[in-house]
């Protein structure tokens, strides 16, 4: 549980502090990398100042209580993973595509419920959903690098989407999504052209 929490922080760009006696092969790797500081060893109070944001995600319901009311004492937003009654804000829980997210809240009431439909929805919504948002940026940037007016776009991308684009990129299908660019919006837009080379399906 930790550790997903920890991944969601450094992708939003947060500067991460983990105090814990062990850790996941997952959070050490990040600390190797420098994406966060890890300090192998139990908690201290000392820990929680000078933070912006305190989470406690331990099975032990005495420490949990003591990180809570250390972060109360500072003013501090404070989250106890599954335990909605001593938080003073709710985490949702996060399908992340890219820059396309979803998030599910349950004000606090079931966080189990919560993290069900959000491994439903990981199900349901695959890669290509942010790979199509990375395609639908980089058609917005060269529409107005072209200078096109910005009121114009709403129903060129609405023609995309009815266009099948989601299921094209799904598929693989980069012949027919360049047939389709081609279409809605002319010569000069091809998939390849428009995507970095790492988020390019190959047919």
């Amino acid at each position: 549980m930790g550790a997903r929490k920890v991944d969601t922080l450094v992708q939003c760009g947060a500067a991460v502090t983990v105090v814990s006696p062990e850790a996941s092969p997952a959070v050490k790797h990040l600390a190797d990398q420098k994406a966060i500081i890890l300090k192998q060893r139990p908690y201290r109070s000392s820990d929680v100042e000078g933070m912006f944001l305190v989470i406690g995600a331990t099975d032990n319901e005495t420490l949990n209580h003591r990180i809570n009311a250390d972060a109360e004492q500072l003013n501090l937003l404070c989250n106890i993973a599954d335990r909605p009654e001593i938080c003073n804000f709710i985490l949702p829980a996060i399908v992340r595509r890219g820059d396309f997210v979803m998030a599910i809240s349950t004000a606090g009431k079931s966080p189990a419920f919560a993290k069900h439909i959000r491994k439903r929805l990981e199900t349901q919504f695959g890669p290509e959903y942010g790979l199509v948002l990375e395609l639908m940026g980089a058609i917005r940037n060269k529409l107005l690098a072209d200078a096109h007016e910005p009121e114009v776009h709403k129903p060129l991308f609405e023609r995309l989407i009815a266009g099948d684009l989601l299921a094209l990129v799904k598929d693989r299908k980069i012949d027919r999504i360049d047939q389709l660019l081609k279409r809605v919006l002319g010569p000069g837009y091809r998939y390849h052209q428009l995507m970095p080379s790492n988020q390019q399906p190959r047919e």
